[in-house]
C-alpha cells in the first residue's frame, strides 16, 4: 500500500512541474489590468483551441481575472505576472471580468480556427 500511495505521489508532482513546460509552446496573450481598474485590451480575439493568456497587472492593487463560462479565475497581487491556459473549440464571446472591480467588463472573442 505505501508504494502504491508513493507511485501515486510520484505520478502528481510530475505532473504539476509539467504543466509549465506545457504551456511554453502555446499562442500566448496578454491582458494587461491598468491602475483605473480596466483592461488593456478590453477585447481579446483568439484562435479557437488551445491558448495562453498572460495576466499582467499594472496596478497598484490586487485583482482577480475571473471568467464564469471558462471556468478559469486567478488572482494577482499588485505587479505580479501570470497566466492561464484555455482550451476552447467554440468560436463565440466569453466575458471576463476583474471580482474586485466587477463593473468593468471584458471579452474573450475566440475566432474559428482558420
Amino acid at each position: 500500500m505505501a508504494k502504491l500511495l508513493r507511485s501515486l505521489l510520484m505520478a502528481v508532482l510530475l505532473l504539476c512541474a509539467a504543466g509549465p513546460a506545457l504551456a511554453a509552446g502555446l499562442p500566448t496573450f496578454e491582458l494587461r489590468f491598468k491602475d483605473d481598474g480596466t483592461f488593456e485590451p478590453a477585447r481579446l480575439e483568439v484562435p479557437a483551441g488551445r491558448f495562453k493568456i498572460k495576466l499582467i497587472n499594472e496596478s497598484k492593487q490586487p485583482v482577480e481575472f475571473e471568467s464564469l463560462p471558462l471556468r478559469k479565475e486567478k488572482v494577482l497581487g499588485p505587479g505580479v505576472s501570470s497566466f492561464v491556459v484555455i482550451t476552447i473549440s467554440r468560436p463565440g464571446e466569453y466575458p471576463f471580468f476583474d471580482d474586485f472591480h466587477q463593473d468593468v467588463k471584458g471579452t474573450l472573442v475566440v475566432l474559428p480556427k482558420p
